[in-house]
């Protein structure tokens, strides 16, 4: 199984219409899907038709109560199934402040589930706070979207180094594995400019002995600027349900096949897990990453 943490702390880049569309395409393709809704916006949710009832327990409900991830968890489309958000969530931070070990309340609920599934996705806020380091610490990877605007790479490297410190305090699993590039103009020479930065970034990165990131790399394809993708969330469906022979469609299909072909080389190459690390003195920790995030 492989869990991922989709994140950006900045909004508007299409972390959610990655999170979902990834998870649609892969669902698609046979494979078992879970995607957990950890934004207080429950954009994800209410991208794949799934409102905030008042009736519905949500992902809120798990961190805050004794709620486990298989009361929260509903089948929205064969071989997909949706944990929702509700805007309650954007509470939990206060609400967890005084909790021990509110970084890995996620974690330990997750060691609950009694079924199993081939990908669990987590679409993630457009913050670096504790909704988001629960995902980190829960999450085996991250997949970062980025737009190829100068704007976007602002605050790249506080967000690296957010993973880079939960890597080695809290998830030695955790490595930041692919690059996404979202809305992207093929026609346009800035976006080929930003693309060829953050390479050259990351190929340097590479060069050190940070293994969090050595092995990162962007996938080939790259999701066009498609007006079908904004489109979709308005009628609560994945853009394969909304507009199937679209751009946005043949993307993330595309990207799926990507996944799906990593996935099986990590097969074949006898992948194993590092060791999971110890949890150890949650206060000091998180007092750590929140004054470094």
């Amino acid at each position: 199984m492989r869990t991922i943490a989709i994140i950006n702390q900045k909004g508007g880049v299409g972390k959610t219409t990655t999170a979902v569309n990834l998870s649609a395409a892969l669902a698609d393709a046979g494979k078992r899907v879970w995607l957990i809704d950890l934004d207080p916006q429950a954009h994800a949710s209410l991208h794949l038709g799934f409102g905030m009832q008042e009736e519905y327990l949500s992902t809120y409900d798990v961190l805050t109560d004794n709620v486990s991830l298989d009361e929260v968890r509903h089948q929205v489309e064969d071989n997909l199934w949706l944990s929702p958000s509700h805007i309650d969530l954007a509470a939990a931070e206060m609400e967890l402040a005084g909790a021990v070990g509110r970084e890995i309340i996620l974690r330990d609920r997750m060691k609950e589930v009694a079924e199993e599934f081939d990908y669990v996705i987590f679409d993630c806020p457009p913050s670096l706070g504790v909704l988001t380091l629960n995902a980190l610490t829960t999450a085996n990877e991250v997949f970062l979207p980025l737009q190829p605007h100068f704007l976007a790479l602002h605050g790249l490297s506080k967000l690296l180094r957010t993973i880079e410190l939960v890597a080695r305090r809290l998830n030695s699993k955790l490595r930041l594995s692919n690059v996404i590039y979202c809305m992207f103009d093929t026609g346009t020479r800035l976006a080929n400019e930003v693309v060829s930065d953050v390479e050259l970034y990351f190929e340097q990165q590479r060069q050190t002995e940070n293994s969090i990131w050595s092995n990162s790399t962007s996938f080939d394809t790259k999701i066009r600027r498609n007006i079908r993708l904004a489109e979709a969330p308005s009628y609560g469906q994945s853009i394969f349900q909304y507009s199937g022979e679209s751009n946005g469609a043949q993307d993330y299909r595309s990207l799926a096949e990507e996944v799906l072909t990593q996935t099986e080389a990590m097969l074949e190459s006898d992948y194993h897990e590092p060791m999971d690390v110890q949890y150890f003195e949650a206060e000091e920790n998180f007092g750590y990453f929140k004054s470094a995030g």
